[in-house]
């Protein structure tokens, strides 16, 4: 049976309704919803962090380039497919289970990361609260810093995503804004 509630109303329950309309909209999939935009990309200049972001596939640094953004449902979990002008990667989100209960999943392949996701009239905001390698936990020291979040800019959804490892430093830094599409 299909689950006609989208992902983010279940996570955040009330909170849901205080996001800003922009916000509701891009988070309002129960079966596909596809977003265009622009967006800019910097990349870590470190070699290790040029490694790590290669190996989750995350895009190369670029300025004011074409994004897409396209989100399928299916049996609860959303697949999320971003494409920055044409460099692509992909997540799966959905609500967690055991140590990860509560908490926004976000899988990249054999990852796993458990996100708070803080909500309100101003947008709402991902924060790292555990991280597991196929299955198994690993420890906070490992987890990424993860400044990441969606706001409402000029009467648009926008995103700011940082992603930084220690001891390595910048992994990803991407943001721009989206407006929902036909598909």
């Amino acid at each position: 049976m299909r689950e006609l509630t989208p992902l983010y109303r279940r996570l955040l329950g009330d909170d849901f309704d205080r996001l800003p309309p922009e916000i509701r909209a891009m988070h309002g999939a129960t079966d596909r919803l596809a977003a265009a935009g622009r967006g800019s990309v910097e990349r870590g200049r470190n070699p290790l962090a040029r490694l790590v972001a290669g190996l989750f596939g995350l895009p190369p640094a670029a300025r004011d380039v074409p994004v897409r953004v396209t989100f399928t449902v299916a049996e609860g979990v959303e697949i999320w497919e971003r494409d920055f002008d044409g460099a692509r990667f992909r997540s799966r989100q959905e609500i967690g289970r055991g140590r990860l209960a509560g908490l926004l999943v976000q899988r990249f392949g054999p990852f796993a990361f458990g996100l708070a996701v803080p909500a309100g009239p101003a947008g709402l905001s991902l924060e790292i609260r555990g991280m597991e390698f196929l299955g198994l936990p690993l420890p906070r020291a490992l987890a990424p810093r993860v400044a990441a979040g969606e706001r409402v800019v000029d009467g648009r959804f926008t995103f700011d995503v940082r992603m930084a490892l220690p001891l390595v430093g910048l992994l990803v830094h991407y943001r721009g804004w989206l407006t929902p599409q036909d598909i």
